[in-house]
């Protein structure tokens, strides 16, 4: 008996043997370590499945090969297995000639009023901006770790002075830091390099380079003993590799969130922090400039590049997720309760999924972004599909609901899914382009409304990477928590810049420039003149007592010190009254031993190298 099908159930057997037949997915381009599960698909759930077709016998003997014999649905490759959200019409693309109506956008209603959430008509210097993200209590909590930390290494061999930092110290050894982001030199050692064409002043009127090194060395985030219990369970569920900066990584995010609120336009993207440190966190990407590193999902203002929210990825994990990587992560950045409704979020087709926008609908956001055509959900392979002779500026799109897919021939094909915008409203972009004589002319072409609003609001992220690699304290240090101190501490002065910004833009005052506002941050945080650290002139470098001397009877003994040159060159030890004023290093000045002179006249009055070791 001969049996016709329609063309819903023709169009049902299709996309079955389109699932059946079709081969593994192809690998993501983005990222070699992270596999999203968007692109495998979750198990067949029997209310999902679409009623079989009555007239095709073959279906079931389909059905019973992607389960198993017991009736266990098994996992399929296909990006368009288990799709049920949203449902895929049959209809060609359509061109920009036909109208589509602009979809219903949720009001945006914030939970507080967007900007700036201080007072504004007072003033805030750069210090005050700062200490928002590094508050008194969690600079306390990090001293008291450190001096923990560093005991513990004193008590396992290690030889080195050590004595406990206090909150004072810490702000000029983040000064310092930051110093060093302004004025780059090779290593370390050259920022105390002394009479040499790299000298700089300021780093040893603040601190000694011993001490600084110290302190870099056992910085701690951590209790050193809770460390060691979560050290224990590695390799199992309970152990958290984020540990050692949970307290110092929940501060920063709570105060990124306390003290802005963002505007409407939001973008997601990641950011690579480099290192090559062994924490179980580095990845490896081989298409982005920083390989090797730490990724960190960030969630940023467009308009000013202001870090909302970031999350640090550690790898996969034992739990699996049910939607997949990329939708977790905007899902744990965007926090209704806290941000509001009605918000735009701007993303790269990572995190673009069909699913991921809709639920962002249900939540009242606004979602807008390139998408895959491997991704589950997404349209591919319709009538009227753009070609590679299709003219440059030519558009197709298709409405699936509140989502409309919108691909756009400019030197490639584009594709961009949005629940925000008409797929194309009339507006041209200027392209360079070929006449038929061969001249290259400038001229209009048509350009989807969501591509534009895109290459409008994407770069937020992009903007605040910008901003942080200005004046980045970034340094080679084989610690991953270190690493994430120091892009904890770029955050915090970005985002105070941001905030000192913003606040001078309310006020209708010129605000300073990011460097101005490092600089003055410095001398904050170090305790310095702007005008800076005049260097030891000539003239600088002549006898006065160690110690002045009340008691007559006491002036030829009391303060007394070994004189550096009698130790150093005649390997003896001979004390004296007498140091060198700029060099503070005492010296023998009598009449049958005077060593201010022998040092002074070598090397044209300058300091010999014994005794720049010692003051350091």
């Amino acid at each position: 008996m001969r049996r016709f099908l329609n063309v819903e159930q023709a169009l049902q057997l299709l996309f079955e043997i389109d699932e059946f037949t079709e081969s593994e997915s192809e690998s993501e381009d983005f990222d070699d370590e992270v596999d999203d599960p968007s692109y495998v698909c979750e198990e067949d759930r029997d209310e999902e499945q679409p009623p079989a077709p009555t007239c095709a016998p073959n279906a079931t003997r389909r059905s019973a090969q992607r389960t198993g014999w017991r009736g266990t649905p098994t996992r399929s490759r296909s990006p368009l297995a288990g799709t049920s959200e949203p449902h895929l019409s049959s209809e060609p693309w359509k061109t920009e000639e036909e109208a589509d109506a602009a979809p219903e956008v949720s009001r945006f209603q914030p939970r507080r009023t967007p900007g700036v959430q201080l007072d504004t008509l007072s003033s805030h210097c750069p210090k005050d901006l700062f200490l928002l993200f590094f508050a008194t209590d969690s600079v306390r909590t990090i001293c008291k770790n450190t001096n923990k930390n560093a005991a513990k290494n004193i008590e396992s061999g290690k030889k080195y002075k050590w004595t406990d930092i206090n909150e004072d110290d810490l702000y000029k050894f983040f000064g310092i830091l930051i110093y060093m982001s302004l004025v780059s030199l090779p290593s370390f050692q050259d920022y105390w390099r002394q009479n040499h064409i790299l000298s700089v002043p300021l780093p040893s009127k603040i601190m000694t380079r011993d001490r600084f090194r110290s302190i870099f060395w056992n910085i701690h985030l951590s209790d050193p003993e809770e460390d060691r219990e979560n050290d224990r369970k590695k390799g199992t569920a309970g152990h958290e590799k984020l540990f050692r900066v949970r307290p110092l990584y929940e501060d920063i995010l709570s105060a990124c969130l306390a003290y802005y609120h963002p505007r409407r336009e939001l973008a997601v993207d990641e950011r690579m922090v480099a290192t090559r440190a062994k924490t179980g966190m580095t990845q490896y990407m081989k298409d982005k400039p920083t390989k090797w590193g730490i990724k960190i999902f960030v969630l940023a203002e467009s308009s000013s590049g202001y870090t909302i929210r970031f999350g640090i990825y550690t790898g996969k994990t034992f739990a699996t997720s049910e939607h997949g990587l990329s939708h977790d992560i905007v899902m744990s950045l965007i926090q209704p309760a806290c941000l509001g409704t009605g918000y735009h979020i701007y993303m790269d087709n990572f995190y673009t999924s069909p699913k991921l926008f809709m639920d962002l609908a249900n939540m009242k956001y606004g979602a807008c972004g390139t998408y895959r055509e491997s991704r589950k959900g997404c349209p591919r392979g319709k009538r009227n599909a753009l070609t590679k002779k299709s003219e440059r500026g030519s558009v197709r799109w298709i409405r699936e609901g509140p989502l409309v897919f919108v691909k756009w021939m400019d030197t490639r094909e584009v594709s961009v899914c949005s629940t925000i915008h008409p797929a194309f409203s009339g507006e041209t972009v200027r392209r360079r382009v070929k006449d038929r004589d061969g001249r290259w002319t400038v001229k209009g072409i048509p350009c989807p409304t969501p591509i534009i609003a895109y290459n409008k609001h994407m770069g937020g992220v992009d903007l605040s990477d910008q901003l942080i690699q200005y004046y980045s304290t970034h340094r080679k240090t084989p610690c991953g928590y270190r690493t994430l101190l120091l892009h904890f501490l770029d955050i915090a002065t970005t985002n105070a810049f941001i905030l000192h910004r913003e606040i001078c833009s309310a006020r209708q005052l010129q605000s300073m420039t990011h460097k101005d506002f490092m600089v003055e941050l410095v001398c904050q945080l170090c305790g310095v003149e702007k005008a800076g650290v005049p260097q030891s002139r000539r003239e600088d470098h002549i006898p006065v007592p160690i110690i002045s001397a009340t008691d007559a009877g006491q002036k030829a003994t009391k303060g007394r010190l070994k004189c550096k040159r009698c130790r150093e060159v005649d390997n003896k030890r001979t004390d004296t009254p007498w140091k060198c004023q700029a060099c503070d290093v005492p010296l023998c000045l009598i009449l049958d031993r005077n060593c201010f002179f022998e040092v002074k006249s070598e090397e044209d009055m300058s300091l010999p190298q014994f005794i720049l070791s010692w003051q350091h």
